[in-house]
């Protein structure tokens, strides 16, 4: 029983160190992503039209959901988040939240 308890201590101290971005990264490999919101207004610089490069007109204060590689490459935005989830679902994407 005791060196059950050391372990777990163990496994508590390792557990607080925290992770680089390259071990973060590693971490889920890249079929982890994460979704996180953001404010229109926080994104307006990427809000075009990538077929038309037309300005996407949102109120500064709408909601959107980011989706990010594990490197933190944003690689979405959409408008809804069970979109976001869905949408990193079809391509084979294990998508998670963060706050």
């Amino acid at each position: 029983m005791a060196n059950l308890k050391a372990s777990n201590r163990q496994q508590d101290v390792e557990a607080k160190i925290p992770l680089s971005e390259r071990e973060l990264a590693a971490l889920g490999g890249k079929k982890l992503v994460y979704v996180r919101t953001v404010l229109a207004a926080e994104v307006k610089d990427d809000l075009v039209d990538d077929d038309t490069g037309a300005v996407i007109d949102i109120p500064a204060d709408t909601t959107l959901y980011s989706v990010h590689a594990s490197d933190g490459q944003r690689i979405a935005l959409v408008g809804d988040r069970a979109l976001a989830f869905a949408a990193a679902r079809q391509h084979e994407m294990n998508p998670v939240s963060v706050h």
